[in-house]
């Protein structure tokens, strides 16, 4: 059973998760993948299962490579004579003729002991190495580590308190065979950006052009798109789409940005009202009578998260991609008056509080002490997914309240 790419890449993706004695972990299943294989390789002994779930950052590397890839941890050389080059980043990725050095310090276990040790680490197209003698990249003090040719790489979700790591952002490379979660190698890194950068590139290095492929998938005519052009692709729905006036006696493309958005925000409000009607008791169409029907409208949104915590709302964020754009709604915890906009904006998380404020008997929501206000929580974020406002970024992507 092939999964069937136009739905994965849009509906969520899978991702296989494995708990074990060693460690939970999860991994993303690839777009050209086989779930039937993948199933075919899961052991007796694993307790394995398969989520569906939106992952907005699975491709993003693509789109924002240098935010994946921090500069202190890349170098670049060719497998004949390591003269740096001077390529993007992914194209020596996807070039059979050169590969991108990841290094930096990993905490590992040393083989037959219980304790950690900081050791510094070396990726190459070959396989994952260490060093012997510090930061040294010469051929007589370079283990090998781990090849992933033949593994897949995991992120690991237990950290400190689990299994006394020194630090909590882990990952593994498990050989895909029954029975391989015996001979994982688990590695921790001291920070997110750092752990990302590693699994990222292990992803690039084993799949190479079939990843570039798989994210070019929705681009008619694939032969005519060439990895030299990394700029992002859009749907050719969403490519198409355009304003358009219908008020007159001849509809017409509206070309004025500023028009367009007006004419937006125009529409969403009529809308709005149209929607706000509701039946009462005797099945007649009526307006709600104070602000409190209007308030109680949200908790239907699947934007909206009641009653989590700031942990909970970050862990649901991170599962489904550290994306600019990507939002969910929660009860405030230490005002229980106050609702909180969480959103990812340059891959870290930030809290926003959604002040109520009463004006003339109306009570009202604001998120800049006043200067504009909404009646309701769903009119503040369809403004602001139209608005970036006072906001880094504009609303993109809401985080579903059920994994999918």
């Amino acid at each position: 059973m092939k999964k069937r790419h136009e739905f994965v890449c849009e509906k969520g993706h899978p991702a296989c998760n494995n708990s074990n004695s060693a460690a939970e972990k999860e991994r993303t299943i690839e777009d050209h993948e086989l779930v039937m294989e993948v199933q075919s390789n899961w052991g007796m002994e694993e307790e394995n299962k398969l989520y569906f779930r939106k992952n907005y950052a699975k491709y993003e590397f693509f789109k924002n490579p240098m935010n994946f890839f921090p500069e202190q941890m890349v170098s670049f050389a060719t497998e004949t004579n390591g003269e740096l080059s001077q390529a993007p980043i992914l194209q020596n990725f996807l070039s059979s003729s050169t590969y991108p050095e990841i290094h930096g310090f990993l905490h590992a276990k040393e083989q037959g002991k219980k304790s950690w040790k900081k050791i510094y680490f070396l990726l190459r197209r070959s396989g994952l190495y260490y060093s012997t003698k510090g930061t040294s990249k010469e051929p007589r003090h370079l283990q090998f580590f781990s090849e992933f040719g033949s593994s897949d790489i995991y992120v690991s979700l237990a950290g400190k308190k689990t299994h006394g790591a020194p630090a909590n952002y882990g990952f593994c490379l498990k050989p895909n065979k029954a029975g391989g979660s015996r001979d994982l190698k688990l590695l921790y890194a001291d920070e997110e950006q750092s752990r990302t950068c590693w699994v990222t590139a292990i992803r690039l290095l084993k799949y190479g052009m079939q990843l570039y492929q798989n994210y070019m998938h929705p681009c008619p005519g694939r032969s005519s798109c060439s990895s030299q052009n990394m700029s992002p692709i859009r749907s050719i729905s969403e490519n198409s789409l355009v304003a358009m006036d219908f008020s007159g006696h001849k509809s017409r493309v509206i070309e004025n940005p500023t028009e367009a958005l007006s004419v937006a925000v125009e529409e969403g409000l009529a809308w709005r009202k149209k929607g706000c009607l509701r039946l009462n008791t005797h099945g007649s169409p009526t307006a709600p009578q104070n602000s409190s029907t209007n308030l109680a409208l949200h908790k239907a949104q699947p934007w909206f998260h009641h009653r989590i915590s700031r942990d909970e709302a970050q862990r649901l964020i991170i599962q489904q991609g550290l994306v600019d754009g990507v939002f969910l709604v929660r009860d405030s915890q230490s005002n229980p008056k106050t609702f909180v906009l969480s959103l990812s904006h340059g891959r870290k998380i930030k809290h926003f509080q959604i002040i109520p404020l009463e004006d003339d008997g109306e009570m009202f929501h604001t998120l800049d002490d006043g200067h504009t206000r909404f009646t309701d929580l769903i009119q503040l974020v369809e403004f602001y997914q139209l608005n970036k406002g006072v906001l880094p970024c504009k609303l993109k992507h809401y985080c579903s309240r059920i994994a999918l």
